[in-house]
C-alpha cells in the first residue's frame, strides 16, 4: 500500500481489495465502486480473535446470496440478518474494501476497512460499519466516517453506521431467521394457501391450522414471515396469538415501518 492520494470532500481516495486469484490490488475509489463487484469479494483483512472475550468471529449463511458471510460480533451478525431480510439487498459481503487517504491536517495516510456491503438491485451500494450503541466510536470513527460518507456519496452510494434495533425487533427476526432457508417454505401451493388463510389479520395458530397439520404449515409461515408474504408487528413479541396478515406488497400490512429496519431511511 504505497500510494493515498490528498483530497477533500471524497476526493483522491483509494480503494484495496482482495482479488479472485487472492492479490491485493489498489484502485482509485471511484474506479473500483465502478468496476469491482464487492459483493463477490474475501474480506481484506480478517476480524481479529479477542482472548477473554465471550463472542468471536462466526459465520452468516444469507437468504440472499446462498453464501456465507463471516461476522465479527453480535452486532454485526444481527445487521446482517437485516439486511439479508431486505428485499432491495441483492448482495452481502464482509469488510470487502480497505479505503485509504491523506489525512489533510498533517499529511499521514489513513485508512478503514468498513464492516459490510451491500449491493442494491439498482445498483448501487452501501458500506457499513455495526457499532454495539450509537455512540460507540471515538474521534478516529468520526473523522473516517465523514471521509466515507463524502467518498460513497460520489459514486452514489451510502455510507452508515448501523443502528442496532430494538431488542424486541431483534429477538423476533433472529427466531423467523431460522426459517430463511427455502427448504422451509412447503410444499407447492402452500404459500397460496397461507395468503388465503391469512387473508385479513388472524391469530397464527388459527391461520396454521386453516391450511394443515401445524408441523407442516408452521415452519413454512415462519418462512413467509421472514420474506415478507405475510407479516406481523415485530414490535411485540411473536406468540401463538400474534395477529398475522398477507401482505401481497411486502411491507405495507400490520408489520408497517419496521419491515425497513436495516434498510437505508433515503430509500424509504
Amino acid at each position: 500500500m504505497q500510494q493515498a492520494a490528498a483530497g477533500g470532500a471524497g476526493a483522491g481516495i483509494e480503494a484495496a481489495f482482495v482479488t479472485a486469484a487472492g492479490q491485493v490490488t489498489q484502485l482509485p475509489w471511484e474506479q473500483a465502486a465502478a468496476s469491482v463487484r464487492l459483493e463477490d469479494l474475501a474480506p481484506v483483512s480478517a476480524f481479529p480473535v479477542v482472548p477473554g472475550r465471550r463472542w468471536g468471529p462466526g459465520w452468516w449463511w444469507s437468504a440472499t446470496t446462498g453464501r456465507h458471510v463471516v461476522h465479527g460480533s453480535a452486532a454485526m451478525r444481527t445487521q446482517l440478518m437485516l439486511l439479508d431480510r431486505n428485499p432491495d439487498v441483492t448482495g452481502l459481503s464482509a469488510r470487502p474494501v480497505r479505503l485509504l487517504w491523506r489525512d489533510t491536517a498533517n499529511g499521514r495516510v489513513r485508512s478503514w476497512v468498513p464492516e459490510v456491503f451491500a449491493r442494491y438491485a439498482d445498483g448501487t451500494g452501501l458500506l457499513a460499519d455495526c457499532p454495539s450503541s450509537p455512540s460507540a466510536g471515538g474521534d478516529r470513527t468520526q473523522r473516517a466516517r465523514m471521509v466515507l460518507g463524502a467518498a460513497c456519496a460520489r459514486v452514489g452510494w451510502a455510507y452508515r453506521r448501523l443502528v442496532p434495533p430494538p431488542a424486541v425487533v431483534a429477538a423476533n427476526l433472529r427466531w423467523l431467521a431460522g426459517y430463511r432457508h427455502p427448504r422451509y417454505q412447503g410444499p407447492p401451493g402452500m404459500r397460496a394457501a397461507l395468503a388465503e388463510a391469512f387473508a385479513g389479520p388472524r391469530p397464527l395458530t388459527d391461520g396454521v391450522a386453516a391450511v394443515g397439520d401445524s408441523l407442516q404449515v408452521l415452519p413454512a409461515a415462519y418462512h413467509a414471515l421472514w420474506c415478507g408474504y405475510l407479516t406481523a408487528s415485530l414490535d411485540e413479541p411473536l406468540h401463538e396469538r400474534a395477529l398475522i396478515c398477507a401482505d401481497a406488497d411486502r411491507g405495507q400490512g400490520l408489520e408497517g415501518p419496521l419491515s425497513n429496519v436495516g434498510s437505508d431511511p433515503e430509500r424509504g
